[in-house]
């Protein structure tokens, strides 16, 4: 396992559609477990393969009980609700906007040795879900917001709420 470099706003990679994984081999196996290893150091909540320039559609999401779920080849395929909140991005260091996302979503995939299986999250998950898979296609959530804000700015709002 090793440490992956995390692309940011700008590069090129960020922009492009991911190619499906065809094989099911120990080249995926050591990208599902570098981009863990590179997840877990990050602090981050997700990552796509094309975040550390890896043209494929693989994301690693962590759970509610934080276990990272793999997704290779995932698709959403259903939806329900509504939830609007802060969003933040590993490839957008320091800036976060209000984006809406379904509450509930449920993604088709395929795990590491290529059998196929579903999962649902809700809240954060679903957001992530979200967030992740649209990178494999070349978006960025600051496609969804109007405004960006830094910490600074975030933390002086709630001063003022808090007031």
């Amino acid at each position: 396992m090793s440490l992956r470099t995390i692309l940011t706003q700008g590069d090129p990679a960020l922009s492009k559609r991911c190619r499906p994984v065809e094989h099911f081999d120990a080249k995926l196996h050591d990208l599902l477990a570098d981009m863990k290893e590179t997840l877990a150091q990050a602090n981050g909540v997700g990552l796509a393969a094309p975040q550390i320039g890896i043209l494929r559609r693989v994301v690693v999401v962590l759970d509610d009980d934080d276990q990272a779920i793999e997704l290779v080849n995932p698709e959403i395929v259903r939806t329900a609700g509504e939830q609007t909140g802060l969003e933040g991005c590993l490839s957008v260091p320091g800036k976060y906007g209000v984006v809406t996302r379904p509450f509930e979503v449920t993604v088709r995939a395929q795990d590491r040795n290529g059998a196929f299986f579903e999962v649902t999250g809700k809240e954060i998950v679903a957001r992530c879900f979200c967030h992740e898979l649209e990178h494999l296609d070349g978006h960025l959530f600051v496609e969804h917001t109007d405004r960006l804000f830094t910490v600074e700015e975030l933390d002086a709002m709630a001063e003022e709420e808090d007031a």
